[in-house]
């Protein structure tokens, strides 16, 4: 890591250094052969001929005001990269210390223990020394909290779409930007910069914690996004022309070398946070997305325009014809290649034949894109319900080519950041200044010990929780509460299996126990006959102990299910839900930590593995075995733990998949809702009931929960304190008083009178915090 950033100073050195050298010291006459130079000793033109004198090339320098604004600006960023590695040098020491002398692992060792064991240790050395004060005992949740405090902010923001990212154009229609320097800004407006949104690392501002100035420090906040914006304005063309230099350095080589890696894809970054799980960190991330790279590529395949694929084929035709005349006449005699062009035309046209090539698919491949997208499901995790039976429409691959790019896109989208992420500050992140302070207010809890948190982040399913997702009856959330696209549920189910000593709220606990006991009760009408003739099933049933975790999802995945396997509906029609879902859950219950277990002690005898009488996690699962001590040898502690991960992995993608299959069922014969294209919430604003809004005294906010006339305590529990009169789902006599509204984004739900936005008491213009204080246990 460090020599990392080390390199980065270096290279920052380098690409300024080398930028101005080529354009200011080097005749570009003599090197192409414009102009003679007269030689004593030889006739031959050297490189060095071609460089200018010290004192001109200096010169040159001086009188240009442009170069020395460059060099300024350059010089003032190269120092601030400075002083941040310095102070990364700082904390990384404390760090390196810690693990030697607390957790007493040497730095030889590390890469050898896996993330479960370094948490471990944490754990039980804070039941020793006491290495946080504030409470007697850490919990994996607390330590997950404090790495990613900022980006489960960033997360909820994207999955209630608050981030100005999602934009409707005329021509392109629409579309999604959002790229690193737009993040960064976003980092430095809410976060760290001057004048943000925190105080600390730990810790919001005291002001933001409170209603009654809410409108004031909307002002400020705009004002401040304002000035940034205008300073990135400012600074637009000192960074295009490094975005430019820079892209230039990093890709030329990899074109000239390999041409099709610009037509390769990568996920995008809205992607990456649309995607990830609360409390998910980098490194599982990564993990989850690249198993799902191979299959999310195949599908974006499936849709080569036939006529793309002609016109491919010809031009490569034309252009290879012209390359092996050039080939062979280079072969007879080497002097062609000093004719003038000649290498760059080859050059050209073999850059030319592996484009077209890209477009040309694989004569022998079958494409099934239903399948391909199940695939994709179980490893992503997140879809829209309006994806799943419309695989094969170009909308779908559309909207999924939001998240997952062409490289060239992604290199497009960097070198146009500097010119389009000021009009995004200025124009669309300012009018959602209220709702902003709002969010940060409503979701943001003191947890002891840990701080400030984003409280979509406890995953708690009471507080956060989505009824169309299996938390009907768990959770006493509002519309405005409720995360979008099961990310409650599904963070939730992530965590519990990846952290399987983590005891979950009383509410969360029940969530995941109704989930096992329907996956026990789905598998065993499975077993009873209901789906005993379905391939797919027979197939995962019989691989519970002897084959590996990833041929249950492809054995789950394979083909349609066979016609006795079938449910009909009341139209006639065919309806293989229930069927997928019996599926899901025979194959969640063949993978019991009995012949988990088993499996993995016969066929790797040597690592130490639990017993099969281990208790098992809450999710009736086997994964508690991830986090046993290493072997006894490094290779077979890494064997066994990459062993047991792989079955983390594959128990999270069928529980991904059950769960997709069952917000299917529950959601049929409703109005379908989701979030994936809901308006821009300036626009929503202006369709709430103006006469309900014009009996309070504070202006319109389409995120800002409404305010009933009556108000009674807040009844809270667990271990945190929240700010905002959205902290409490439970709002006792206020029940019965519910208000029609429209919530964050725009959506509105549509035929469910009975499910409206719960009106949430509004604090007064003192600037006294909540009195509700509870501790974490």
């Amino acid at each position: 890591m460090l020599l990392g950033e080390i390199f980065e100073l270096v290279q920052l050195v380098f690409v300024v250094a080398f930028t101005l050298f080529l354009a200011n010291c080097v005749d570009y006459d003599i090197l192409f052969a414009n102009k003679f130079v007269n030689h004593t000793d030889s006739s031959k033109v050297t490189l060095p001929d071609a460089f200018l004198p010290v004192d001109v090339c200096s010169a040159r320098i001086h009188d240009s005001v442009l170069v020395i604004f460059i060099l300024i600006i350059s010089g003032v960023f190269w120092l601030h990269r400075l002083f941040k590695f310095i102070y990364n040098i700082c904390c990384y020491w404390e760090i390196r210390s810690f693990y030697i002398n607390a957790l007493k692992m040497s730095m030889a060792d590390l890469p050898y223990f896996t993330w479960q064991e370094v948490q471990a240790r944490i754990i039980e050395i804070q039941k020793e020394h006491q290495i946080c004060i504030h409470k007697k005992e850490l919990t994996e949740l607390d330590i997950y909290h404090r790495i990613l405090r900022f980006k489960n902010y960033m997360v909820a923001m994207v999955n209630k779409s608050l981030l100005p990212v999602r934009f409707r154009l005329p021509l392109l229609g629409d579309t999604v930007f959002y790229t690193r320097g737009l993040k960064y800004n976003f980092e430095l407006i809410f976060f760290w910069g001057p004048g943000s949104l925190f105080e600390n690392e730990w810790s919001l501002k005291p002001e933001y914690k409170r209603g009654g100035n809410r409108l004031e420090l909307a002002d400020r906040l705009s004002s401040r996004i304002l000035w940034i914006g205008i300073a990135n304005l400012l600074l637009c063309p000192v960074i295009l022309i490094w975005q430019i230099l820079y892209a230039f350095f990093s890709y030329t080589e990899v074109i000239k070398r390999e041409p099709g890696s610009l037509g390769a894809r990568c996920w995008s970054l809205y992607g990456r946070f649309y995607l990830r799980h609360f409390n998910e960190l980098d490194h599982e991330l990564m993990s989850r997305l690249s198993k799902g790279y191979k299959a999310s590529s195949k599908y974006m395949n499936c849709f080569m325009s036939p006529l793309l694929t002609v016109v491919a084929k010809n031009v490569a035709f034309f252009a290879g014809s012209i390359l092996a005349v050039l080939i062979a006449l280079t072969i007879y005699d080497e002097d062609v290649l000093a004719v003038e062009h000649v290498l760059s035309s080859i050059t050209l046209l073999g850059v030319c034949i592996t484009i077209c090539r890209s477009f040309i698919p694989d004569k022998h491949m079958v494409f099934c894109p239903e399948q391909l997208l199940k695939v994709i499901l179980a490893h992503i995790h997140y879809m829209p319900d309006h994806w799943q039976g419309n695989a094969h429409r170009y909308e779908t691959r559309d909207e999924f080519a939001q998240l997952f790019q062409y490289k060239a896109v992604f290199i497009l989208e960097e070198l146009l950041s500097p010119v389009i992420t000021p009009f995004i500050l200025i124009f669309c992140l300012r009018r959602k200044s209220l709702e902003i302070i709002d969010f940060f207010r409503n979701f943001t809890v003191d947890v002891v010990g840990v701080g400030d948190t984003c409280s979509f982040a406890q995953m708690d399913v009471r507080q956060h929780g989505h009824p169309a997702w299996m938390a009907a009856g768990k959770t006493e959330a509002s519309i405005y509460q409720q995360a979008e696209d099961g990310k409650t549920e599904l963070s939730l189910m992530h965590f519990a299996i990846t952290n399987p000593h983590w005891q979950p709220p009383r509410e969360s606990t029940h969530f995941i126990s109704l989930l096992k006991e329907k996956v026990h009760c789905e598998a065993a009408a499975g077993q009873q006959g209901i789906i005993a003739e379905n391939p797919a099933f027979t197939s995962t049933h019989s691989l519970q102990s002897d084959s590996e975790p990833r041929s249950l999802i492809a054995n789950l995945l394979m083909g349609p299910p066979s016609l006795a396997s079938l449910h009909l509906g009341r139209e006639g029609s065919i309806n293989p839900v229930s069927t997928g879902v019996s599926v899901g859950a025979s194959a969640l219950h063949s993978i019991s930590p009995v012949s988990t277990s088993l499996h993995l002690r016969n066929s790797y005898p040597s690592a130490r593995l639990p017993r099969p009488d281990h208790p098992a996690v809450v999710t009736g699962s086997g994964t508690d075995a991830r986090t046993i001590s290493s072997g006894s040898s490094a290779w077979e502690g890494q064997l066994t733990s990459m062993i047991l991960s792989e079955y983390a992995s594959t128990e999270m993608s069928i529980h991904a998949l059950y769960m997709h299959e069952m917000h299917k069922q529950q959601s049929r014969g409703e109005v379908s809702r989701h979030t994936w294209h809901r308006q821009e919430s300036d626009e929503s604003s202006e369709s709430v009931n103006e006469d309900i809004e014009a009996t309070r005294n504070f202006p319109q906010s389409s995120t800002f929960p409404t305010t009933s006339h009556q108000e009674g305590p807040a009844q809270q529990s667990g271990g945190q304190r929240r700010y905002g009169g959205a902290s409490d789902p439970v709002f006792g006599s206020f029940r019965a008083q519910r208000t029609p509204r429209m919530t964050m984004g725009g959506w509105s739900e549509e035929n469910q009178m009975g499910r409206h936005h719960d009106p949430v008491p509004e604090e007064g213009s003192e600037d006294e915090l909540p009195p509700q204080i509870h501790k974490v246990t």
